[in-house]
């Protein structure tokens, strides 16, 4: 018997409530301190990070966007170089690229990681490509030990993947530097805006310290055109109460994508999510993938399960990166035309995945 979802199930099944006292606390604890902007909440969130990430550097800044941009000034990339990432991302993985002054090359994906491939990135090199970025998305990670030995600087984009693994290594410590965002959705997220840089060359990150604040070490001498991007205080306060919960989430997250697949959601018709071979998955976002996807994301809304299509149009059909495309993107066109995203989160009991999985039968049965 066919059972439907009688409460909603939210796409987001992740909540902060038990956490508020102690957020307040620390909260109030740093405004009293008056040190607001860096200082020292924000470098022990930077040890800590680094610390639990294995990589020497970790740098501060204020969103994800900026730690994209300061990071690749910080690997070399000068105007008109060229940057090799994927289309199927957020557009600020692109955006951060023009605003570096470089050119976007966009490669393809696989639609069943949602990755690029080696493959798909030697397609879109030459001679003036001077970085690579792979993008570890919705908590997949970007196969980088296949990259690595391309030649060319690779920035890790694994703001969607904090706490993943690779062959064991944890995503951010997978590449020549690599970013992260800490927006409040994010596996590891804060009350506001928040990013970071993370590498384990020192030059990089010295560099990437100067940019964050106005190309300057001491507030006197300025040696490069920067930027005001610093991670605030109260921010690094709060990631630092919430980074030792990152793992026990993660596996909370990995333990409902098991449950969707133990409830017999993959033989519905559903392609179900595909880690990259060697990757632990975070399951930032649960997304499969169907032929009427669309269809599916209204039929499953009408029963009270809330769906989502991601990035239908890729970057590379956004009318502002459109001087940059080129070439066809099959993987790419498939990933944007057919993925979905179910109901994930560290609070998504068994019953709520039951009651998705039913509403995905009766979804599935009507658009068929």
């Amino acid at each position: 018997m066919i059972r439907l979802a009688v409460v909603p199930v939210p796409l987001f099944a992740s909540s902060l409530d038990r956490y508020q006292p102690a957020i307040a606390e620390r909260l109030a604890e740093v405004a009293a301190s008056g040190r607001w902007i860096l200082g020292p909440e924000v470098d022990a969130f930077e040890r800590e990070f680094a610390a639990y990430l294995g990589v020497r550097h970790c740098v501060g800044v204020a969103n994800g966007t900026d730690a994209l941009t300061i990071a690749l000034r910080a690997l070399g990339v000068r105007p008109d170089d060229e940057v090799v990432l994927p289309s199927f991302t957020f557009y600020a993985t692109a955006e951060a690229t023009v605003n570096a002054g470089a050119v976007p090359v966009f490669c393809d994906v696989d639609p069943e990681t949602f990755c690029v491939t080696r493959e798909t990135v030697e397609a879109a090199l030459t001679p003036r490509t001077r970085a690579i970025v792979p993008v570890d998305l919705f908590g997949n990670v970007a196969p980088m030990d296949e990259l690595g030995d391309i030649g060319v600087p690779m920035l890790e984009d694994a703001a969607q993947a904090a706490g993943a693994r690779l062959s064991g290594r944890r995503a951010g410590s997978l590449g020549d530097a690599a970013t992260f965002s800490f927006f409040p959705s994010k596996n590891l997220g804060g009350l506001g805006d928040g990013g970071a840089i993370t590498t384990d060359d020192d030059e990089v990150a010295a560099t990437a310290r100067r940019l964050r604040f106005h190309g300057s070490e001491d507030k006197v001498v300025h040696t490069e055109v920067g930027y005001n991007s610093r991670l605030d205080a109260l921010q690094a306060a709060i990631l630092r109460l919430l980074l030792p919960e990152l793992d026990t989430w993660n596996e909370a997250r990995r333990e409902a994508a098991r449950a969707y697949e133990q409830h017999g959601l993959g033989e519905l018709g559903l392609a179900l999510p595909r880690p990259t071979q060697g990757a632990e998955h975070v399951f930032h976002l649960y997304v499969a993938r169907q032929e009427r996807a669309d269809d599916t994301i209204a039929a499953l809304e009408r029963q009270g399960v809330s769906a989502r299509a991601y990035y239908r149009t890729p970057v590379h059909r956004q009318p502002a990166m459109r001087a940059f495309a080129s070439g066809d993107l099959p993987g790419t066109e498939m990933a944007a035309r057919t993925n979905l995203a179910l109901p994930m989160g560290t609070e998504l009991a068994d019953d709520a995945i039951a009651a998705v999985v039913a509403a995905c039968e009766t979804a599935l049965a009507g658009v068929a």
